[in-house]
Formats: structure tokens, C-alpha cells, sequence
């Protein structure tokens, strides 16, 4: 059996990684022959993060290409209700319909790709896709995502509700998905947990980024994307002295270890939205400080990421999956949100949001607040994971049943 993955391209963000693979090692679980095929922008460059995914039932393939007019389209948009007129029309390039053609099932994944967070170029492109392989008798699941909201924009609200009632299955990861799936009428959707909460991590010798694996080390991740969510440059930059500030406070006021952790680069070496770019300026700037700081590297991949985090304290991440990888650990852990996705999680696993913290309220004080906040409860959060964790495995494995269940034979 063949399972195409919608949704990825590429591995430059570790979160996608991450759901690659578990929902790759989920699958093979069931079905030990399965085969995931794995779209790719750039085969060569991406597969070196998983040396061994032929073995592991992984087959790369070229990422979709879509055809160039669509750009027109949106911007027709502009001037034209099309907003509400549906998904343009195309079909999908001859090798992506071959390999969806030839699946069992097509699985949706992308974490959050389902909703107007990277505009809706990026939310019609991929929607029209699935449905090219639904049009062909080809059933598909969507697979813990984040949905919508897409209130904000009715007529595309009308058009994703019509589309998402054609999946065979979905599942969500969060409550307030769920609730907002059937608020707009979409009844086949079911709660789970992201399947990264299931994925292993990969050891190596972490002794130069943790000084030795040290008991008291203090993970962070902060990325370029959060600086969007800031009101204009001015606050941006505000925000940057501030996390600087917080880290040299850190140092200088505890006994606390602390490991700077990209989790979203490039695999290009571009430095667009490239965590280690943005944390190398940080890093940068805490001169006589960094005999207590360490900057993991670019170029570890997801499972080792996730190894890397286990070894943390404490961690406080702005990416969604960062923060997966330490609370899938048993780590206590800050959520630094900008969108639902955070807010989600946390308040589905602890009942409440005290562990997030919004992005416009980041600041030295509020980073020193929500530290002390994970130092103060840090009994209470290990019972509270190490009690509900394994359920949320479990959960995080309902998918498989979903999809087994439509997959054609």
C-alpha cells in the first residue's frame, strides 16, 4: 500500500520533519510493507535529513508543481469576488497525479496548513489538490491538523467547509478545531493528538551543546516568524533586547545552563525565516555570557532535535513542534503563541493556558515571570505529563485507524 503525503515539501521546518516521521512510523507500524511517499522540493539536499528512510518505508518524490497562472488568479482577486467562487480549477502536474493516483489514500498533513495563516494563495493551492485525487476516486484523510478559523473571510469559510465535508476522515489536534469544524457543519472530525508526540528521539553525544548534560539547563527557541506578529519593526527590535536582557538575567541571577535550539532552517542555507540566523544575532550580543550558552547547530534533523530537548529543565519554544518535542519529554514548557495552535495544545493537556505566553506580551519581565512560573510548578507539571502523556499517545495513534479503514486495497 501506498500513502502520498499532502501538505510537504520540504524539511527545512522540523516540525514537518516530525510529522513525517511519526506518522511514517505509525503507519509501518500497522502495516509493516506500507510505503509513504514523501514529496520533496529538492530530493537531494532534504533526504540527506533521513539517510535511512528507504529502510524505514520512506520513497521521496518531486514536490507538486503548480501551474503558474493561479498567481493570476489570486490577484484577480483583488478587484473580483473570487474569494467565494470556489478553488481554481487546474489539475496537478503528471508525476504528482501518478503517484496520488496510484495511493491508497492520500493523508493531509502540514500541521497547520489548512487555515489563512500563510495566506490564500498557499490554502487553495493545496486544498485543490487533495480534491484533484478525491475527484479520481481516491480517498483522503486529514491528519491532526489545526482547521481554520476562517471566519475572518466568510465566503472562503463557505468554500473550506463545502471542501473539508469531502474528506473520508479527519482528525484534529486541538478542541477548539473540533469545535469550530462542526460549528461550521463539517460532522466527520474526530480529536486526536499530533502524532510528533509519538516520534523518538535520536541520540548523539550532546555534550558540547549541554555542558556536560547538565541538570540545570535551560532550553529556548525563538524564531524570526514571532517578530512578525509584533507591532512594526519598532517593537520587533524592542522585542530582540528584551529576550537578550532576559537570558543575561538568567546567567547572571541562577545556576541555570542555557542551550539556544533552532528548529526551523533551511536546508539551502538561506537565512529567510532561519531560526539559527535570527538566534546567531541573539547569541551574538551576550559577549562575557557565553561560557553559560550554547547554540545547538543548523544541521541537526528532527529526531535529533528532539533528543536534544529531552535534555532540557526547563524549555521555553515559540515553535509549535519545539514545544511538542518537550512536553512529549515530560519537560516543563513555556509556549511563546502567536496563533491558536499553542493555546490549543496547552489548554487541551493542562485545562488552561497558564504556560503560554502571547507574543505582543514578550519581554525580559514576562520571560522572567514565566520561567519562575515552570520553576515554582515543576513537581506538579512532571506528575501532570507523566500521568496524561501516555494517553495522548495513544490518542495520537487514532488516525491510523481512520485510515486504514478508507484506504482503498
Amino acid at each position: 500500500m501506498n500513502f502520498y503525503l499532502a501538505g510537504q515539501s520540504n524539511f527545512g521546518n522540523r516540525g514537518c520533519e516530525a510529522l513525517v516521521r511519526s506518522i511514517t512510523g505509525m503507519v509501518r507500524a500497522r502495516q509493516p510493507d506500507a510505503t509513504i511517499l514523501c514529496p520533496l522540493d529538492d530530493i537531494e539536499t532534504d533526504s540527506r535529513q533521513w539517510p535511512n528512510a528507504a529502510a524505514d518505508g520512506v520513497s521521496f518524490v518531486p514536490g507538486p508543481r503548480f501551474p503558474g497562472w493561479i498567481k493570476w488568479w489570486f490577484r484577480g482577486m483583488r478587484v473580483l469576488p473570487l474569494e467565494g467562487a470556489g478553488f481554481p480549477l487546474f489539475r496537478m502536474d503528471p508525476e504528482t497525479e501518478r503517484n496520488m493516483r496510484a495511493s491508497s489514500a492520500i493523508i493531509m498533513t502540514g500541521g497547520d496548513i489548512l487555515t489563512l495563516d500563510y495566506g490564500l494563495l498557499s490554502l487553495y493551492q493545496h486544498s485543490r489538490m487533495v480534491e484533484n485525487a478525491m475527484d479520481h476516486g481516491v480517498p483522503a484523510v486529514l491528519w491532526a491538523a489545526s482547521v481554520g478559523p476562517f471566519s475572518a473571510k466568510p465566503a472562503v469559510e463557505r468554500v473550506m467547509a463545502r471542501h473539508l465535508r469531502r474528506y473520508h476522515d479527519i482528525t484534529v489536534r486541538e478542541t477548539v478545531s473540533l469545535d469550530y469544524l462542526r460549528k461550521i457543519g463539517v460532522e466527520n472530525v474526530r480529536l486526536v493528538a499530533d502524532p510528533a508526540f509519538n516520534l523518538d528521539g535520536q541520540a548523539f553525544n550532546t555534550d558540547a551543546l549541554t555542558f556536560g548534560q547538565s541538570p540545570r539547563l535551560l532550553g529556548i527557541n525563538v524564531s524570526p516568524l514571532i517578530r512578525r506578529f509584533r507591532n512594526g519593526t519598532e517593537s520587533a527590535v524592542y522585542m530582540d533586547r528584551e529576550i537578550v536582557d532576559f537570558i543575561r538575567g538568567v546567567v547572571r541571577e541562577t545556576d541555570l545552563m542555557i542551550l539556544l535550539i533552532p528548529h526551523v532552517d533551511p536546508l539551502d542555507q538561506s537565512v529567510v525565516n532561519s531560526d539559527s540566523h535570527y538566534m546567531a544575532g541573539l547569541y551574538g550580543k551576550l559577549g562575557n555570557y557565553k561560557d553559560r550558552i550554547s547554540l545547538a547547530p543548523s544541521t541537526l534533523n528532527a529526531a535529533q532535535l528532539k533528543y536534544l530537548i529531552g535534555q532540557c529543565r526547563y524549555f521555553i519554544g515559540a515553535r509549535t513542534h519545539s514545544t511538542i518535542a518537550a512536553l512529549s519529554q515530560g519537560v516543563p514548557t513555556i509556549s511563546i503563541a502567536y496563533s491558536i495552535k499553542a493555546k490549543g495544545i496547552n489548554h487541551d493537556l493542562f485545562g488552561d493556558t497558564r504556560y503560554v505566553l502571547e507574543t505582543p506580551l514578550v519581554s525580559s519581565a514576562t520571560l522572567a515571570q514565566s520561567l519562575s512560573l515552570l520553576q515554582q510548578d515543576e513537581a506538579n507539571i512532571r506528575a501532570l505529563l507523566a500521568d496524561r502523556l501516555p494517553e495522548w499517545r495513544d490518542r495520537a495513534r487514532l488516525t491510523v485507524d481512520g485510515l486504514f479503514e478508507v484506504a482503498r486495497t
